[in-house]
């Protein structure tokens, strides 16, 4: 879990929005984020970050349960963004196992 703030922004059916929020987990397609806002799977929103100097749009891909007045919303970016959290993520092949096989191959 990763909590950063951000503003979210995009259309509903009553009109234009921009909301500040924090996400709840970040991964490198998007991130997970708690909405008042009414967005709808399928709709684009853009997304701005203190991290990342540019707004990016995302896709809504997920609603889920409400909880405190909002909704969780899966966000995820319509083209990649490699350093928009400002975090660096682990390769796609990564796991477990490899990380420690790569620590103990280290030779000094």
């Amino acid at each position: 879990m990763l909590s950063l703030p951000v503003t979210v922004s995009g259309k509903t059916a009553r009109g234009p929005f921009s909301e500040k929020t924090n996400t709840m987990v970040i991964n490198a397609h998007g991130a997970l984020v708690g909405l008042e806002a009414k967005v709808i799977k399928g709709q684009t929103v853009q997304i701005k970050s203190a991290t990342f100097p540019d707004e990016q749009e995302c896709l809504v891909i997920w609603i889920g349960p409400a909880a405190g007045g909002k909704t969780q919303c899966g966000l995820e970016f319509t083209k990649a963004v490699p350093k928009f959290w400002g975090v660096s993520f682990p390769p796609p092949d990564w796991s477990p196992a490899t990380a420690g096989a790569m620590v103990g191959s280290k030779k000094k």
